[in-house]
């Protein structure tokens, strides 16, 4: 079995007293969160904030003690798995700008609103723990 490994956040902001999640709708037409391949000599965290910045144009701060990892097969490439490194990451009043080429468009939505875009139950448990962990905190 290959590995492919990535890493990203689930990236938010509160507006309004309401907490929005960034949500990237990728050139496939599938949504996600901001995140992408690591580079060699990378750690986890480095690739989530190039990626995330690449995708979006942000530089959000990531959030301590929020990591959680989502596992799936390529359908594309047989034999293929993929691992990915979910942060927690904050921005504030910036204006997300989708990435030319890469990104169709970044969607900042209401925790249920997002929830309800995501077709894999992997990204759905993360928003999930993501979610009950800033509403904790609230």
């Amino acid at each position: 079995m290959e590995w492919e490994y990535s890493c990203g956040a689930v990236v938010f902001t509160r507006r309004g007293g309401q907490i929005l999640y960034l949500i990237a709708q990728e050139q496939s037409g599938a949504y996600s969160f901001p995140k992408g391949h690591m580079e060699p000599g990378e750690t986890e965290e480095e690739t989530a904030r190039r990626e995330i910045f690449e995708e979006t144009g942000l530089r959000p701060e990531l959030i301590g003690g929020f990591v959680l990892r989502d596992e799936y097969s390529l359908a594309e490439r047989p034999g293929t798995s993929k691992r990915v490194t979910y942060f927690l990451a904050q921005f504030g009043s910036e204006t997300p700008t989708a990435a030319e080429g890469e990104i169709r468009r970044l969607l900042l939505l209401p925790y249920a609103q997002a929830l309800a875009l995501f077709p894999h139950e992997g990204c759905r448990r993360i928003l999930r723990q993501a979610h009950a962990l800033l509403t904790e905190r609230q």
